[in-house]
């Protein structure tokens, strides 16, 4: 099983140097992956695509773009660019976003979110597959009239959503490569967003899909101050009805006690708890939220535990 680390921002100093050189850290610790977040800030795209060029160890992706205020051309070419740059080590995680985010920050309406989803995969695949698209949707519209290849990328890229509800769920499993679920705990992963994916998948005709379960998490010594910092840090996300849904189902009452927390043996534990669940690739967020010594402990162990 693939085990990675989601590299947060870096606000002090030069941001794109400062994550080249976590990324190398990482790699040097075993870890397989990195991931990286999008808000309004880094652009992860191009983020990704220098990490990837720089540490030609990590695959490399992000987690994740909105699909509002985005548009499939775009998009693609971002996603291809990068899919050239990594030499085929870059994966694109698509998400809903949130109806705060998308009308403060973009001004337009949280509407119809599963139906711009599936428009918005369907538009996409063709470009990344293809180099063109000719399609005419109720809520997108995506033409090539001159093409939208990037040569070098021309082994698509991995399409991954992040997605936790039915609906999300099912879109995801029939037009989507995977999924990357945040604040999962095993028990939501088993009794709920794994079976719903895959089966939406079989129904589809589709591979089994990938499930990068993302979660925070850290080993430390000092678990109940860990967690009080994780509860207050990760309180944003109960605002949600959809994160609060996947919380509940993993059987936590905050999103602070899903987080992965405690000494090397305990983290592990998890670890194989979550495989077991169904995730194929689990990915650490937060790790540095107890400090240095205690995040370059929890990239050694999870460097250890990556296969």
């Amino acid at each position: 099983m693939t085990v990675g680390v989601a590299l947060t921002a870096i606000n002090d100093g030069n941001q794109i140097d400062a994550t080249v050189r976590l990324a190398r850290e990482a790699a040097a610790a075993g870890l397989r992956s990195a991931w990286f977040g999008q808000t309004f800030g880094a652009d992860s795209p191009q983020l990704a695509a220098i990490v990837g060029r720089e540490v030609p160890e990590l695959q490399v992706g992000t987690s994740a773009i909105p699909v509002f205020g985005r548009h499939p051309l775009i998009v693609s070419s971002q996603a291809q660019t990068a899919q050239a740059a990594t030499h085929g080590r870059y994966h694109l995680g698509l998400a809903l976003g949130t109806k705060l985010l998308t009308e403060s920050g973009f001004g337009i309406p949280f509407e119809r979110p599963i139906a711009r989803l599936r428009e918005f995969l369907i538009a996409l695949r063709q470009l990344t597959e293809t180099g063109a698209a000719d399609f005419h949707g109720e809520l997108l519209t995506a033409t090539t009239p001159i093409p939208a290849r990037v040569p070098g990328a021309e082994g698509g890229v991995p399409l991954l959503v992040a997605a936790m509800g039915p609906q999300a769920l099912r879109a995801s499993g029939e037009l989507a490569d995977g999924i990357l679920p945040f604040l999962a705990g095993p028990r939501a992963l088993a009794e709920h967003i794994v079976p719903a994916v895959t089966a939406a998948a079989a129904a589809a005709g589709r591979p089994a899909p990938r499930v990068v379960a993302i979660v925070p998490g850290v080993v430390t010594d000092d678990a109940e101050s860990t967690r009080e910092k994780f509860t207050e840090q990760l309180a944003f996300y109960e605002q949600f009805p959809s994160y609060a849904r996947v919380i509940e189902l993993s059987g936590a009452k905050r999103a602070g006690d899903v987080a992965v927390i405690g000494d090397e043996e305990a983290v592990a534990a998890e670890v194989r708890r979550l495989r077991d669940a169904g995730a194929t690739e689990v990915v650490f967020a937060e790790t540095g939220i107890a400090g240095e010594t205690d995040r370059r402990r929890t990239w050694t162990l999870l460097g250890e535990l990556a296969e």
